[in-house]
């Protein structure tokens, strides 16, 4: 089984991927954040590295993707390879950060993959106001996030509700979580637990 967990720098994608794993028995696997190495260029030139870390974050994933598929296992993955495709590249073009040719180049490319790999069993989709990103993106303190500006974190956010309008590849989770600590509350971790077990098991 597949789980994907979806949302904004911010949203709380890797931290609910640590827990659910935990409690499901799910094995993680992880965006390549440490390793990547055009992220921290890309934020002080994003029109330079766009291309070349858009490039980087498909190839990672749809490795992470060819990988769930053969291994037999229950995984969740944080970030999925839809979410480079439909909301980052886009957004990077549409801002005249990456050129005609080069999003011309990675869209097809994208489209070759996609025809080679299935979409997630479930995907939990994380919906976060601006504010709750920013306090986010400022508590964890990664240096190459400083840079993110508030407009970029909005153009991202309107792709993603876009997005997920119509997402229409399998059973799909949304979860605000603007209101909700489910660091530390068990109850609403607890709430999640019991929204993705009844939309896998088909409780209700």
């Amino acid at each position: 089984m597949h789980i994907a967990v979806a949302g904004n720098i911010g949203a709380g994608k890797t931290t609910l991927t640590k827990l659910l794993a935990k409690h499901f028995k799910w094995e993680p696997h992880f965006e390549d954040v440490v390793d990547n190495p055009y992220l921290d260029d890309f934020y002080h030139q994003m029109e330079r590295w766009s291309f070349n870390l858009q490039i980087y974050f498909l190839n990672s994933r749809f490795r992470q993707v060819l990988q769930i598929r053969e291994s037999g296992k229950n995984i969740i993955q944080d970030r999925t390879i839809y979410e480079d495709a439909h909301i980052f590249a886009p957004n990077l073009h549409a801002m005249g950060l990456m050129s005609n040719r080069d999003y011309t180049n990675y869209t097809s490319l994208f489209e070759l993959m996609e025809s080679l790999v299935g979409a997630p069993d479930l995907l939990i989709y994380l919906r976060s106001s601006i504010p709750n990103l920013v306090s986010q993106i400022h508590k964890r303190g990664r240096d190459y996030e400083n840079s993110i500006s508030i407009e970029y974190l909005s153009r991202l956010n309107e792709r993603y509700e876009a997005w997920i309008q119509t997402y229409d590849k399998g059973k799909l989770v949304i979860i605000d979580v603007d209101n909700i600590d489910f660091v530390n509350n068990p109850e609403d971790l607890g709430n999640i637990i019991n929204r993705i077990d009844a939309e896998l098991n088909g409780l209700f």
